[in-house]
């Protein structure tokens, strides 16, 4: 706490010590204290029965007379009057009046009572001043949390009062603060929100115990500590568009301003940031901006802004079904803001009725994607139109899906019919190889059975046989040739049946030699036909 307030002058205390010290020395009787602008009655002794003429006066440099019981003095003053022939009764205290007073007594003796007058002012009003951010319109002061905030309390009372402050947060007792003759004042450098309560100055008069006191409330308010956040959305049971602002963490809550984009037109303004709009306000990519202010600043306030729109829709628009079996459609919504209502319908000729979900179908959304998927596909109940409708306040769309119910395939006899045509195709080429290229028949063969196998086959062709003939017709006509002739004609025979067992057998080598024999017989054999006609009969 700083220090701040009024104190009794150390001379001033020290001549009333003195005073009262030689008072009691003389005989003092009482202390009496009054307030200003009251009443006092100072008592002449404490003596009943009979009383002497009684005088009173007032001790200063010399004695100053007040008032007399004897009817010929008339008193100093119309405030002062004796009652019961003694007290003396003072009206209309003052500041001036106090001090030592004396009341003199003659009876059979003359006898001095001394009594002291204590005059207290105050305290009358009390001035608190705390150096908050602001003041409501009611009244209540407010500060910035983290702020520094000043306190100071004053009050006119003579002598100086005690001052005590006492803070009382909300839903809590009282505290003090602390108190001191001297020091009213103190400093809270970070405001904090447990810092928020009441605050009450007290000033009490020591001498008369009088005492006032004042209370002031004191709010400490912070902003919202990140931007706002606004949003739309279809409002609950209503085809309506709702428009929504949150500023959370500030204290108090902000205060909302909705606007149409571009042109600042204003939608509403409200505390708690939701808007209705109906669709005569709506099309398709409108903006919408909500300005927050809050007491304590920024001043220019914080915003957001939202855009919205309508629905846009992809699907696949024929689907295949076999007879018993399952499919799904799927519908995928786009630009839709605020999301879509998805659903799905039967047949354009009743677009109202929406398909409900059951053992036969099954909808589920993912987002904005919806699957509808049909179970134990129907001919006669399944096939037809679906519609997928996607709805939202600022559009409606819908898209066809055509769904074709087929009786399953005959999977076993395709794969038959499948198989049956390829062996034909196998046999077909194979027959075709072995009509046009009986060698490379014998060459496989040859490979499966092994070059060690020891089979001979013969193999004659058209121009050996006529060769075989025309010699048969010669051996008839000359039944009488000579052996010499008919040598090299076996001889010629069997060397071509033992080349074509080599051929067959796989020897390469010994089939080249044989082709080459057989050549040179051919030209042996022209030659001996050459020689036998050139020969004379």
């Amino acid at each position: 706490m700083a220090a701040g307030g009024r104190a009794p002058e150390p001379r001033v205390l020290a001549c009333l010590g003195a005073l009262l010290a030689g008072w009691v020395a003389a005989g003092l009787e009482a202390v009496v204290i009054g307030e200003v602008h009251e009443n006092v009655t100072l008592y002449c002794g404490n003596i009943s029965g009979p009383r002497g003429l009684v005088t009173w006066y007032r001790n200063s440099s010399e004695p100053v007379f007040l008032v007399s019981s004897n009817s010929s003095l008339p008193p100093a003053s119309p405030r002062f009057s004796l009652v019961s022939a003694s007290s003396l009764h003072i009206e209309a205290l003052s500041l001036q009046d106090e001090g030592n007073y004396t009341c003199q007594e003659i009876l059979n003796v003359t006898r001095w009572f001394h009594v002291w007058l204590q005059v207290a002012s105050g305290p009358y009003q009390i001035e608190v001043n705390i150096s908050a951010t602001g003041r409501l319109p009611n009244g209540t002061l407010y500060a910035v949390k983290g702020s520094q905030v000043d306190f100071s309390c004053n009050s006119s009372s003579w002598p100086p009062p005690m001052v005590e402050w006492w803070f009382q947060a909300w839903n809590s007792s009282g505290e003090p603060f602390g108190n001191n003759l001297t020091v009213s004042s103190f400093t809270l450098l970070l405001m904090s929100p447990n810092l928020q309560g009441n605050y009450t100055c007290l000033a009490m008069n020591m001498l008369s115990g009088r005492h006032r006191e004042v209370t002031t409330e004191l709010l400490v308010y912070s902003p919202p500590p990140a931007a706002p956040q606004c949003w739309a959305e279809m409002s609950s049971g209503s085809f309506m568009l709702q428009l929504t602002c949150r500023w959370d963490g500030g204290y108090p809550g902000a205060n909302f301003l909705w606007t149409e984009e571009p042109g600042g037109v204003i939608v509403g303004k409200s505390k708690l940031g939701v808007e209705i709009l109906n669709q005569s306000q709506l099309s398709d990519g409108k903006k919408f901006r909500c300005v927050g202010s809050h007491i304590v600043g920024p001043e220019s306030g914080a915003s957001c802004v939202v855009q919205i729109g309508g629905p846009s829709l992809l699907s696949e628009p024929l689907k295949t079904c076999f007879v018993g079996g399952n499919v799904t459609l799927t519908c995928q919504v786009s630009g839709a803001y605020p999301p879509a209502k998805i659903l799905w319908l039967r047949n354009l000729t009743q677009p109202e009725v929406v398909i409900q979900p059951n053992s036969h179908y099954l909808i589920t959304q993912n987002g904005q994607s919806s699957t509808l998927t049909i179970r134990n596909c129907s001919q006669d109940l399944d096939e037809g139109y679906y519609v997928c409708r996607a709805e939202n306040p600022v559009g409606v769309r819908e898209v066809d899906i055509w769904l074709s119910v087929k009786e399953p395939l005959n999977i076993g006899g395709i794969v038959g019919t499948i198989v049956s045509l390829l062996l034909l195709g196998l046999a077909v080429i194979s027959g075709l190889m072995l009509y046009y290229s009986p060698v490379f028949c014998w060459k496989v063969g040859n490979t499966f059975r092994g070059q060690d196998m020891g089979d001979v086959m013969v193999l004659v062709d058209s121009e050996e046989e006529e060769e075989e003939e025309e010699e048969e017709d010669a051996a008839e006509e000359e039944e009488e040739g000579n052996e010499r002739e008919e040598l090299p004609k076996e001889r010629a025979k069997h060397n071509h049946i033992h080349r074509v067992t080599a051929l067959v057998n796989g020897n390469i080598e010994q089939m080249g030699n044989g082709f080459q024999d057989l050549q040179d017989d051919s030209s042996d054999q022209q030659s001996d036909i050459v020689q036998e006609e050139d020969r004379p009969v």
